[in-house]
């Protein structure tokens, strides 16, 4: 009886209001991991680091080496290691996110979009100051770092955060439905996916009968056309980005469609099925 009258806002103030929200959901997003939101930057630097630590001592016992693009054999791993892992990262988030049953849904100005947004925002703000730290760090510590085509090379790094977000979505509006099932499907795509990404070796040099086992994979086509703009000396002839960008699209489709549904059909009991 007693609260104010809302007055009716402009599409710019709807756009403002709902970008200030989804900035203070995507600091609480990024400040899940620790309380000190530096700290939970950190600790997803120190987590790029060991896995490019770890492929390069596995590539170097293994005399793989040779395999490899003719360049900076460094940046030839992170290109694979940055993608996988902002489209896993990116996967992960949105399918953790706030669903339509969670008390966050109970305050007036939250929705599941705002959540969605917030996490996939979230995700790809901590891979991006991840990588430029680590990329400056190794420019002026190590050797200067030469990037042919900077613009496409993070474009596709785009493109694998954008397939990674559209994937969750679509696991998000199947979650509630079947929780333990999504949860399997999702840990064993990640798993996969440190093999079928095809991080570890170029698609050029692949058979045919190798290659149709990896193209099906849109961040397969990613992280070869980032090595394409990356390296000079590298020209992908089996991938291209427009698949990656298509998949994302359908899928996104296919994920608002379910999470309308999902949304509409919400009940607080499902809380107790996870």
């Amino acid at each position: 009886m007693f609260q104010p009258t809302r007055k009716p806002q402009s599409g710019v103030g709807i756009a403002l209001s709902m970008a200030e929200l989804v900035y203070h959901s995507i600091v609480r997003s990024v400040r899940k991991t620790h309380n000190n939101a530096f700290l939970a930057i950190l600790m997803n630097m120190l987590q790029v680091i060991v896995f490019v630590l770890a492929f390069y001592v596995m590539f170097s016992i293994l005399g793989l080496r040779g395999a490899a693009i003719r360049g900076d054999f460094l940046l030839y791993i992170m290109t694979g290691i940055f993608l996988y892992l902002t489209h896993s990262k990116s996967l992960g988030a949105v399918v953790g996110s706030e669903g339509p049953a969670s008390p966050m849904m109970q305050h007036a100005p939250m929705n599941t979009i705002i959540a969605i947004l917030s996490a996939a925002l979230g995700a790809l703000y901590v891979q991006v100051l991840s990588l430029f730290c680590i990329l400056f760090v190794y420019h002026v510590a190590f050797t200067p770092v030469v990037i042919e085509d900077p613009a496409g090379a993070f474009g596709m790094l785009l493109l694998a955060w954008f397939t990674g977000v559209a994937l969750g979505l679509v696991l998000l509006a199947i979650k509630p439905w079947f929780p333990t099932a999504v949860s399997i499907f999702s840990t064993i795509y990640q798993r996969a996916n440190m093999i079928a990404s095809g991080k570890m070796f170029v698609a050029n040099t692949l058979p045919g009968f190798m290659l149709a086992m990896f193209d099906w994979n849109p961040l397969f086509h990613a992280i070869d056309q980032s090595r394409g703009f990356t390296f000079i000396n590298y020209n992908p002839r089996y991938s291209t980005w427009e698949y990656g960008f298509w998949v994302g699209v359908v899928l996104v489709m296919l994920g608002l469609m379910g999470e309308f549904y999902t949304r509409r059909h919400a009940s607080i009991s499902w809380g107790s099925r996870r």
